[in-house]
């Protein structure tokens, strides 16, 4: 069971990026999905979810409007597209599933990660 996150880069601000999480071992069938955003000195933080069974999404004020999350059933996939980047994105950027409809915004309720993905907006 595998979660790969990729997609991250360097973009100045307005910009825009897609972050992709694969995942592997398993089908995302049943699960909820997340992305979750840790800056340096800070927690870390939800930024949308998505209930795989029904596409169902949820979004932090923060990046509402401006990222969309998304699934490819077809390759097992949750992406996360991010436009109108600011420097206040720049951050690692986790995915992480659970099995189950329910799309917490709390980092402690998914039992599987991938390993990041750096983001830097610069001004």
């Amino acid at each position: 069971v595998q979660l790969q996150a990729s997609g991250g880069g360097s973009v100045q601000s307005g910009g825009s990026l897609r972050l992709s999480c694969v995942a592997s071992g398993f089908t995302l069938g049943d699960y909820a999905v997340a992305w979750f955003r840790q800056a340096p000195g800070k927690e870390r933080d939800f930024v949308a979810g998505i209930r795989w069974s029904d596409g169902n999404t949820y979004y932090a004020d923060s990046v509402k409007g401006r990222f969309t999350i998304s699934r490819d059933i077809a390759k097992n996939t949750v992406i996360l597209q991010m436009n109108s980047l600011k420097p206040e994105d720049t951050a690692v950027y986790y995915c992480a599933a659970r099995n189950g409809r329910v799309i917490s915004t709390t980092a402690s309720w998914y039992d599987h990660w991938g390993q990041g993905t750096h983001v830097t907006v610069s001004s």
